[in-house]
């Protein structure tokens, strides 16, 4: 991967969150949320962040964002680090990457109609300052996305769910991104509709060129829509490889247990299949284990999991984990 096909590069990502104390005092604490992630995503790829509910997926796209001031680490975004950049850099820098939120009702502007939520940062960041021109021009976004031009009259109560995440998909494109975080964006939608919603999503990346980063707990829409796929637990990255490698030859034990949980459409496979079933609950954030953050609910862990953090290595072309029994390593 040359430095000229990477748009994103994150390296040794880390937030945490201080709790605790408060009007009453008591004990404060730090919350682990993500802590020492790296990735890279191509130019024109799809990278599915995968994990269960708290793993860090959602945090780890509000730093890239600068959403969220990370603790530590760099988010290289077009070869520039966005921890470094004043405001005013910042602002510049972020009409190149954009998010489509997972609710997208409450990511919505209620007292305004859709035709202002999208011409908004065209007039904003002084893309189309001319008022005709802005209106031509948020309505051809409009068309991008699948909706008519009437609908920009209408209110956002006054839409379905599955058009108004069209209408976050308009406005996210209004900037002219090279780079969308995509934050659970089906997650809120009905099956028929998420379906609507990822083909959309693909085409506009075949036609705009789109970059995206993709979040999800769904392993059958991350198959769908990703090139590559980044599997977290407990604020650290397990596994990441090409889509095919990983859920045709998973090897963490714990991205294994995540795809035995996905159904078969076909009862026969689904009945004849092995499950693998994890013990106890997801650790704390707050506390985390020592060593291999997943060693307490490994079926495969031995002592040595418990003495160090296991470095991300690669095992095989472009397929990394972070596991020292993973690849032919310890026995």
């Amino acid at each position: 991967m040359s430095a000229t096909d990477v748009v994103l590069e994150v390296r040794d990502l880390v937030k945490h969150f201080d709790v605790g104390g408060g009007f009453l005092g008591g004990e404060r604490a730090l919350v682990k949320a993500v802590d020492g992630v790296s990735f890279s995503i191509r130019r024109g790829e799809t990278l599915g962040l995968v994990g269960e509910s708290g793993c860090g997926k959602t945090t780890t796209g509000r730093c890239i964002l600068q959403l969220e001031e990370p603790t530590s680490g760099r988010i290289i975004f077009e070869g520039r680090d966005l921890t470094t950049l004043s405001p005013a850099e910042l602002r510049a820098a972020r009409r190149r990457m954009q998010v489509i939120f997972q609710d997208p009702y409450s990511s919505l502007n209620p007292r305004m109609t859709v035709g202002q939520i999208i011409a908004e940062p065209l007039y904003v960041h002084g893309i189309v300052p001319d008022r005709r021109a802005r209106e031509a021009r948020m309505k051809q976004l409009l068309g991008h996305s699948g909706l008519l031009p009437a609908m920009a009259a209408r209110y956002p109560h006054e839409l379905s769910g599955g058009q108004r995440q069209r209408v976050g998909i308009a406005r996210a494109l209004a900037m002219e991104p090279s780079l969308i975080i995509c934050d659970e964006p089906v997650s809120a939608l009905d099956v028929s509709i998420q379906a609507q919603i990822i083909n959309l999503l693909e085409e506009l990346q075949a036609e705009f060129g789109l970059t995206y980063l993709f979040v999800a707990h769904d392993l059958s829409v991350v198959r769908h829509i990703s090139d590559r796929v980044a599997v977290m637990y407990l604020g650290k990255i397990a596994e990441i490889t090409d889509r095919k490698s990983l859920y045709e030859d998973p090897q963490h034990p714990y991205t294994k247990a995540l795809l035995s949980a996905v159904p078969i459409p076909d009862p026969a496979v689904e009945a004849g299949r092995e499950r693998v079933v994890l013990g106890g609950e997801v650790p704390s954030p707050l506390n985390p284990p020592a060593g291999c953050v997943f060693h307490p609910r490994c079926p495969i862990a031995i002592e040595q999991c418990r003495l160090g953090v296991p470095e991300l290595r690669e095992i095989r072309s472009e397929h990394r984990v972070a596991c020292i029994r993973a690849g032919g390593g310890l026995p």
